[in-house]
């Protein structure tokens, strides 16, 4: 028996086979701190060996999906310009741990997803998110490489040149916009998302679960050559990032509430 109450910043609860996972720091727009991260790791693994659970929906508390990397909150004043230092092995082990997952895992995009949180949503299986949510892989905008999957999930989604494109500008995209371009699955009014994916995520545990798994594990076999092809290079390249005038630059114009104005070192 697994035991999940030992989570401090998820939720987990399974309703007759069905596992609802929410991030559970809606007062940081469920950023993920350090230990945060490493319950995501260890939270996929679990429930990929729970017997008692057929499929899965992950979700967030309050009105964001995950607004990545916690460097900080606009209402505080805060900024912590790399956010969490997690190591390369921890992000490198939530991807996989993912991956691993055998259940279908539905995502329900109730807000914002930025950055990390883009990356939970984009390797989910089947992604609802809400119309007006927005999405990104903002790390560019703070003088940083995308690092933490995104550059393996977006181009496999949408193609290289939209790819390139979002990754390289940082901007947003509406969950509507998201739909268009085939980021996403489905996009519906923000009250429907959770009950759309929760009942799609019923149909998976109620389908035949060898059959599913299977099927999701031949074409995941796809993934894993993406992210052991450029995973590491990113991490490594955004590592690098981190040392930059340009990263200081980001912090203090994101303090200053202005432009920042990057030189290249």
């Amino acid at each position: 028996m697994i035991d999940y109450d030992r989570y401090r910043f998820l939720n987990v609860a399974n309703d007759d086979g069905v596992a609802t996972i929410t991030l559970n720091r809606p007062e940081r727009r469920n950023a993920a701190h350090e230990a945060m991260h490493r319950e995501l790791e260890d939270v996929f693994r679990d429930v990929g060996e729970d017997d008692d659970i057929r499929a899965i929906v992950l979700t967030g508390a309050g009105k964001a999906f995950c607004a990545g990397g916690d460097a900080g909150s606009m209402d505080s004043g805060e900024f912590n310009p790399t956010g969490p230092r997690i190591p390369f092995d921890g992000v490198r082990r939530l991807v996989n741990h993912v991956l691993d997952v055998e259940q279908p895992i539905i995502a329900a995009v109730n807000g914002d997803a930025a950055g990390l949180g883009a990356t939970l949503a984009l390797f989910c299986d089947v992604i609802f998110v809400a119309e007006s949510a927005r999405i990104a892989d903002n790390h560019v905008k703070m003088g940083l490489v995308a690092g933490d999957g995104g550059a393996v999930i977006w181009p496999l989604l949408v193609g290289m040149a939209r790819a390139k494109q979002y990754l390289l500008t940082g901007d947003w995209i509406t969950g509507s916009e998201a739909e268009h371009i085939g980021l996403v699955n489905f996009a519906v009014p923000v009250d429907e998302v959770l009950p759309k994916a929760t009942a799609f995520a019923r149909r998976m545990a109620d389908g035949a679960p060898m059959a599913i798994r299977w099927t999701k594990y031949s074409m995941n076999k796809i993934l894993r050559d993406q992210v052991n092809l450029a995973l590491d290079t990113s991490m490594f390249l955004e590592a690098a990032t981190m040392g930059t005038s340009d990263l200081q630059e980001a912090a203090r114009a994101f303090l200053e509430k202005r432009p920042p104005k990057f030189r290249g070192r």
